[in-house]
């Protein structure tokens, strides 16, 4: 297991009718994923909407997960397109009481990779603070190269790496180069049990919200050796990979109504995310019910 934990959910960020902040649904989602299968939590992440929280929302948002969900690694979203902006908020976060920090590669502006690298160096020299560096291409429009890690990974500070890459050859390749010094994490639900085969020490998941439980035995089965199990469970959690984001339904939003369906109102995402398709909570329901949950 890795130090942040082995299961841990990129929580979503509750929020009353009116929009604003709801410090109390977010306590009770905390205290639900740690019941449910999660040994560590990702707060104000991308699927808590970080893109559409102010770092005043943040600070508070992450002062009360931390406050829920005492002894449990709180991994904190900080980054930005921003170097300057990150580093603000790294100056507010870091001294919340987490155990980590994300940080995110640059979004949009599509710097090149020395750029990238005076980026996290320069936010990694800011705090003491452990980090997560986080890749996802996808939404950034640009991706690190292998030797930008590879010296990234040599920053003191610079524990862990969330993979969203999608390549699990390309996590093959960095496993073997970080060595010990930096943990990877999958940072895509379907491919958990991929990643753990070249290397990965756990999951940085959404459809965590639901199948904690789940994912968690699906590691420690392979762990354990039994990969016939690991391979059965994998197989029951494929319609929950086609659930946490479609295009019709973008993450956050179907975690959002699974965690309504679950009994966790944590309200509507923020514009520009949309509204909740037709049909989405009876989904949720199909999930659960093949799960073995009504």
């Amino acid at each position: 297991m890795g130090r942040f934990g082995s299961v841990l959910t990129a929580m979503v960020t509750p929020f009353n009718e009116d929009g604003s902040l709801n410090t109390d649904a977010a306590q009770e989602l905390a205290k639900y994923l740690v019941a449910n299968g999660n040994n560590g939590l990702v707060v104000a992440g991308t699927t808590g909407e970080s893109a559409t929280i102010t770092i005043e929302e943040q600070v508070e948002l992450i002062s009360a997960v931390r406050e829920a969900v005492p002894g449990i690694p709180v991994v904190a979203g900080a980054g930005s397109n921003n170097t300057a902006v990150a580093l603000k908020n790294i100056e507010k976060i870091a001294p919340l009481g987490v155990d980590g920090l994300l940080l995110v590669t640059p979004y949009y502006n599509k710097p090149s990779q020395a750029g990238m690298i005076d980026h996290f160096k320069q936010l990694c020299a800011s705090t003491d603070v452990p980090v997560m560096l986080y890749d996802v291409p996808g939404r950034t429009g640009r991706g690190m190269t292998p030797d930008t890690l590879f010296e990234l990974a040599e920053i003191e500070n610079v524990v862990a790496y969330k993979d969203a890459n999608g390549d699990p050859t390309l996590t093959a390749k960095l496993v073997a180069g970080f060595g010990e010094g930096v943990e990877v994490y999958s940072g895509d639900n379907d491919l958990t049990l991929p990643f753990l085969s070249v290397g990965a020490v756990g999951l940085v998941g959404v459809a965590t919200h639901w199948a904690g439980n789940e994912f968690a035995e699906m590691m420690n089965a392979f762990w354990d050796g039994d990969l016939d199990k690991a391979i059965a469970i994998n197989q029951s959690l494929q319609p929950s990979y086609d659930y946490w984001s479609t295009d019709t339904a973008p993450s956050p939003i179907p975690s959002k109504v699974m965690m309504k369906v679950l009994g966790i109102d944590c309200g509507p995402a923020r514009a520009p995310m949309g509204p909740v398709p037709e049909g989405l909570e009876v989904q949720a329901k199909q999930v659960l019910a093949g799960l073995g949950r009504a």
